[in-house]
């Protein structure tokens, strides 16, 4: 318990835990442009007509874009501008490498996890508060016959907006090829921070073959924004194992390319029989729908 203490004292001194970056007040709408060969412009717009788009920005001054080499013009909400640099959307921000936290999808968004190449898992916002999702390892590409298969519905209960959040849900799984039981896990979360800088505290009891376990598995977990398009993650399971409990613990990043998230980090189990240090890669990256 000394490790798991470690972390927590760590966690809550990492500096901006207690709220998220004060944001630019801009006097004025601002715009974000993307064009054709994949260049960004924020700023204000000075003029626009039916062949142009005359941008303002901070960088570059007064630009002028012609319509049929702009891709996307989109609104920026206020509190993506921090020091009048534009901070990218979090494009996995209801999860961490792998366990949920209490936010959740709004109502149309998505998106698409891959792991290793072989862990597949997707999920879509129903409405604001409940989204559901599925998942494989599609082991029959390999030339193996078992395959795990799982749905993830979750529902998602905002207590104080962007301070804090609950999260309960089920992961629910079988595996094709194999004449066995199911399997999953029932959660609970409860995420204190906003969707940048957060700290969540879950619990979780698995199920396999139609038992349950007899002790809940606890999860420790955090994300920091380092600036525009990184994140330091920290995952961290307790798993009990009898008279003894195996901490997972995994810590890492995340670096948003475009609008995709690449994950990477190392998992590290400890038990308290364990002489060998063991330091397993994770790389993972999501794409929003």
């Amino acid at each position: 318990m000394k490790l798991i203490n470690f972390i927590m004292i760590l966690w809550f001194l990492m500096p901006g835990f207690h709220g998220a970056v004060a944001a630019q007040e801009p006097e004025e709408e601002i715009y974000r442009v993307e064009t054709r060969d994949g260049n960004f412009f924020t700023g204000t717009i000075l003029e626009e007509d039916e062949e142009k788009i005359v941008l303002k920005t901070e960088d570059f001054g007064e630009v002028t874009l012609r319509k049929t080499n702009i891709v996307k013009k989109t609104k920026v909400d206020p509190r993506r501008l921090v020091e009048g640099e534009y901070w990218f959307e979090n494009p996995q921000a209801t999860r961490y490498f792998w366990s949920p936290n209490g936010y959740g999808l709004k109502k149309g968004e998505g998106y698409y996890q891959n792991v290793w190449v072989l862990y597949n898992q997707a999920s879509y916002g129903l409405t604001d508060y409940f989204s559901v999702g599925a998942g494989m390892v599609p082991l029959f590409l390999l030339g193996g016959t078992s395959t795990p298969v799982w749905v993830i519905p979750k529902f998602s209960i905002p207590l104080v907006d962007e301070k804090v959040n609950l999260g309960v849900g089920l992961l629910a799984g079988s595996v094709i090829g194999e004449d066995i039981g199911g399997f999953g896990i029932a959660y609970f979360t409860s995420t204190f921070g906003n969707p940048n800088t957060n700290f969540t505290i879950g619990t979780g009891w698995g199920f396999a073959d139609g038992e349950w376990a007899d002790l809940p598995v606890i999860t420790l977990s955090g994300m920091f924004r380092t600036g525009a398009r990184g994140y330091i993650i920290t995952e961290n399971l307790i798993i009990p194992a009898g008279d003894d409990s195996l901490l997972l613990m995994a810590f890492g990043g995340r670096r948003i390319i475009r609008n995709s998230g690449l994950d990477f980090g190392l998992i590290m189990p400890f038990a308290p029989d364990m002489n060998t240090f063991i330091a397993i890669p994770w790389l993972g990256i999501t794409f929003p729908f």
